[in-house]
C-alpha cells in the first residue's frame, strides 16, 4: 500500500515534532520533509513533492498564504491542508483562494487532524465548522444577483447534482450512496468537475459553485 507522503511546515520546531509524531503512528502516512518557514515549504514542495502539505499561516518571511500560492501554482498535484490558531475572515478566505483544499484549527484532536489528512488526499474538503459558516457566507452572491454562466453550461446533470451535495459536506461514499452510484464514478464525476472548473481539489470546486451563484444557502442544511 502506497503511503501517504506529507510536508508539514510550521516556525514552532514543538508543533512540528507533535504533529510528526501523531502522523508517524499511521501506517499508511509518511512524513517526507519539514519547514520552519514558508520559503522553505516552497522549496522542500518541490524537491519531495508530496502528496499533502499541512502549513501553518503565521510564519516568517513568506507567510502561509503566499507559500500556499506558490505551492498550488508550481506543484498544483500538492494538496494544501491548512493548520492554524487563526480563524480570521481574511486568512480563510485568502487561503481558499489561493487553493487550499482544507482549513483546521489547531484546537482539533490528533484523531481529526489524521482523518483531515486522509480527506484531503482522497478529494474531499475539510473545513473546521465554524469555517464553513464563514465560507458560505462570505462566497454566496447577494440576493437577486445574475450570474453570468450557468451550471449547465459547463457541467452535466449529474456533475450538478454530485457538486451540491460536496457543498452540503457529504463524503465521497455518502454521495455514493445519496445517488446510487459506485464510489468510483463519483471520483470520476468529481475529477470532471475540477478539470471543467480548472480547480484541484473539492474546496475550489464549492467555492466556484457558490460564487456562480450554482449552489445557494438554500440547498445547504
Amino acid at each position: 500500500m502506497s503511503k501517504i507522503r506529507i510536508l508539514i511546515a510550521d516556525d514552532h520546531a514543538v508543533v512540528r515534532d507533535g504533529t510528526r509524531q501523531i502522523l508517524a503512528q499511521e501506517p499508511d502516512m509518511d512524513v517526507v520533509a519539514e519547514a520552519a518557514d514558508g520559503a522553505e515549504a516552497i522549496r522542500l514542495a518541490g524537491a519531495f513533492k508530496p502528496d499533502v502539505a499541512i502549513v501553518d499561516i503565521a510564519m516568517p518571511g513568506v507567510d502561509g498564504i503566499e507559500a500556499t500560492k506558490q505551492i498550488k501554482a508550481k506543484y498544483p498535484t500538492v494538496t494544501v491542508l491548512i493548520l492554524s490558531a487563526y480563524d480570521d475572515d481574511q486568512f480563510v478566505f485568502s487561503l481558499l483562494e489561493a487553493g487550499a483544499a482544507g482549513y483546521l484549527l489547531k484546537s482539533v484532536r490528533g484523531r481529526e487532524l489524521v482523518d483531515a489528512v486522509r480527506q484531503v488526499y482522497a478529494g474531499e474538503s475539510v473545513l473546521h465548522p465554524s469555517i464553513a459558516r464563514k465560507v458560505l457566507n462570505r462566497f454566496v452572491p447577494a440576493p437577486g444577483k445574475t450570474t453570468v454562466k450557468k451550471p449547465t453550461d459547463m457541467l452535466s446533470d449529474r456533475e450538478i447534482e454530485v457538486l451540491k451535495l460536496a457543498t452540503r459536506g457529504l463524503s465521497n461514499q455518502e454521495i455514493a450512496d445519496e445517488l446510487c452510484l459506485s464510489l468510483r464514478t463519483v471520483q470520476a464525476h468529481l475529477g470532471h468537475i475540477f478539470n471543467k472548473l480548472q480547480v484541484s481539489s473539492r474546496t475550489e470546486a464549492v467555492v466556484h459553485a457558490l460564487k456562480e451563484g450554482w449552489v445557494t444557502l438554500e440547498d445547504i442544511p
